[in-house]
């Protein structure tokens, strides 16, 4: 009979190890699960697709999806294809730093060696949009963001380059500036900022992002009729080099890698990179599924489950 119960005992201990052992398992993998991300593909990493350059910036895909970006102490802007082979697009390109593309296909450029704002055909050609505000030079456009309706915001920070002949800023403040797109008419719209860097909008226009890097914040705006800006409101507790944002309104910063806050500003994913800081981020690839960023001397990829969106 003692024999027997301790049999009986070690069966039931068995059992509850076998059980414990199933819980576990069903714990791992609900942990497993929930670890996934929720805009990362599933397996996806941070892959290197390209290095060797001495500062990356201003990623901005086109329509088919080829990615362009500059290495602006080279004075170059690079085109990454959607078959994933790389080129240079522009040589002497005015020291560029942030991009984007307009509805007909031209590439528009900060273009901060003349403190210039310029507009780029598809075959390389450029005109110098803006180069002044209120009689004088800009600081130093640095990235930008076009409208639906073709209005073009840019920031305006002050970063002292070393091809530069004079030595401090020649606006009276850090600005962001709008372009008005019937008028033509160059208008500062936000002049409270420290120093504002990274900019995107919504796809439909109403709402503005702008990142101002010195105070480690990023404000949300509403967009007016007239292109101003109102009901500026705290987005999230950190400043950006560069922002895109996704198909679900996903706000994407760059710093320490790259930061996603989704539209309420809560932070839902960190992407680390192999460097030491991400400058700038945009969608692309045929799809614009895959998420790339400029970072020091290297360019890289992601695949993502969402799409970028409008204006990169």
């Amino acid at each position: 009979m003692h024999s027997g119960m301790r049999a009986c005992t070690r069966a039931i201990n068995s059992i509850n190890a076998a059980l414990t052992a199933s819980f576990l398992a069903v714990l791992i993998f609900a942990a497993t699960l929930h670890a996934q991300s929720a805009i990362i593909d599933s397996g996806a990493r941070v892959e290197l697709l390209a290095n060797g350059f001495k500062f990356t910036e201003g990623p901005a895909s086109d329509a088919a999806g080829n990615v362009y970006f500059t290495d602006q102490p080279n004075n170059r802007i690079h085109k990454w294809s959607v078959e994933g082979k790389l080129s240079t697009f522009l040589d002497l390109s005015g020291r560029s730093n942030g991009l984007t593309f307009d509805k007909g296909g031209n590439l528009w450029a900060c273009a901060d060696e003349k403190n210039e704002l310029w507009r780029i055909s598809p075959s390389g050609a450029h005109v110098v949009v803006i180069k002044e505000y209120d009689g004088k030079l800009l600081n130093g456009p640095n990235d930008i963001w076009i409208h639906p309706d073709g209005g073009i915001y840019f920031t305006d920070p002050f970063y002292k380059r070393d091809y530069w002949i004079h030595e401090g800023p020649r606006q009276t403040t850090q600005g962001v500036y709008y372009l008005d797109p019937k008028s033509g008419n160059l208008l500062r719209v936000a002049d409270d900022l420290r120093k504002p860097n990274g900019i995107i909008g919504t796809p439909e226009g109403k709402i503005l992002y702008i990142a101002d890097i010195e105070a480690q914040k990023t404000y949300k705006y509403s967009v007016q009729p007239d292109g101003s800006l109102a009901e500026k409101k705290l987005f999230c507790e950190m400043g950006s080099d560069g922002m895109t944002i996704d198909s679900e309104g996903n706000v994407y910063l760059t710093g320490k890698g790259v930061t996603v806050f989704d539209p309420t500003g809560k932070q839902i994913e960190h992407i680390s990179i192999n460097a030491f800081s991400a400058s700038n981020v945009c969608f692309g690839g045929s799809d614009r599924q895959t998420l790339f960023i400029t970072a020091n001397q290297n360019f890289f990829g992601l695949r993502m489950r969402v799409k970028g969106v409008g204006s990169q």
